[in-house]
């Protein structure tokens, strides 16, 4: 019986440090949109869609019909060829003619996309506008997927491929940074100190309260005059320090029995804790049947089943000191397992006796 599955316990201890404004906000108005296209994979080894997969089959007709061939796409009958969605990231300040990465991922039945080529694919954002086109071989590094009634070896996945600089921006993007009166910075990690810590470094800095904060999330700050030079006066508030402390953190991951503690958690103290657990083992093992004499009966191997359960008495201990230090000596003298520790650390914080923000992933 394995009571004990993998633990491990980290603790961070963290204090204010300095930190460039850059590495804690954002930019509105500065980021990447995404793109997204239907599209078709031609020139596959067999490996495509099959004939089941309709769409691909009217897709192949259409693009036909555009070139001035007409088919009916029942007569299409092709495997050469692979439904795939199209996406990219459409970066910020994106110009007329700049290239962008794409990810090729098929949509139907297709085994293996890679060494295929995307035919021409329009790519259009959130707000239904073409603002490129992809059009290029697909790699889907060195990927092969090998089959037979015996087993099946893979490598990589076969049905999503990339092309590098496979999309060609077509559409300007509307922003126009150069004639905006502020800029507004948004947190990365919305509080209260650090928004107050940005708006005096900055004021600080220029001499004049150009930025002021809307709430822990939103700092604006005014430009100081219409002939200033905006990318090298943005490029120097993301340069400036601040403190920055980071908030009390317990994250919790199940599935390994993770568990990172950070920052300088709080106790209300004493807190008395009783923990116990239940054990079951269900043990199968084989055993011969044996018929009675002259019954007619056969002799056979019959599983037997035994459920054993184990209940282990509640253990009771006090943590009277509020550090982060006295709690983990105290959990790990009892030698506690990971779902243990879980339980116990979620019933203090309901009890509103820690005080930590916990993540469970």
């Amino acid at each position: 019986m394995k009571r004990i599955g993998l633990f491990l316990l980290c603790i961070l201890q963290a204090y204010a440090v300095s930190t460039r404004i850059g590495d804690e906000v954002n930019i509105v108005g500065v980021r990447e949109n995404y793109l997204t296209g239907y599209g078709i994979v031609v020139g596959l080894q067999g490996t495509g869609d099959g004939t089941t997969t309709k769409f691909t089959l009217l897709s192949i007709a259409n693009m036909l019909k555009k070139m001035g061939i007409y088919i009916d796409p029942k007569d299409v009958k092709t495997k050469n060829a692979a439904a795939v969605i199209v996406t990219a990231k459409l970066p910020p300040f994106a110009k007329s003619g700049m290239v962008v990465d794409v990810t090729v991922s098929s949509i139907g039945d297709a085994k293996d996309i890679g060494n295929g080529v995307l035919i021409r694919t329009p790519l259009f954002g959130p707000d239904r506008k073409l603002y490129a086109f992809a059009q290029g071989p697909v790699s889907t590094g060195g990927g092969y997927t090998e089959s037979n009634k015996g087993g099946k070896i893979q490598k990589n996945f076969t049905t999503t491929g990339v092309i590098p600089n496979g999309a060609i921006i077509e559409r300007n993007l509307p922003y126009n940074f150069e004639n905006q009166p502020d800029v507004t910075l948004t947190l990365k990690h919305p509080n209260f100190e650090t928004a107050k810590n940005i708006v005096e470094s900055i004021n600080r800095t220029f001499g004049r309260d150009l930025a002021y904060a809307i709430d822990a999330a939103t700092v604006k700050v005014r430009f100081p005059d219409i002939a200033t030079d905006k990318v090298k006066f943005v490029s120097k508030i993301l340069d400036l320090k601040i403190e920055s402390a980071s908030e009390p953190t317990i994250v919790i991951y199940e599935r390994t029995g993770t568990v990172i503690m950070s920052g300088d958690i709080k106790l209300d103290t004493p807190v008395y804790i009783s923990h116990g657990n239940i054990y079951v083992t269900v043990q199968k093992q084989k055993e011969v049947s044996q018929p009675p004499t002259l019954s007619g009966g056969e002799t056979k191997v019959v599983p037997k089943i035994t459920t054993k359960i184990e209940e282990e008495n509640g253990r009771i201990f006090a943590i009277k000191e509020p550090t982060l230090k006295d709690l983990v000596k105290a959990l790990n003298d009892l030698g506690i397992s990971p779902r243990d520790l879980i339980a116990i650390i979620e019933a203090i914080k309901k009890s509103g006796k820690l005080h930590a923000k916990i993540v469970i992933m």
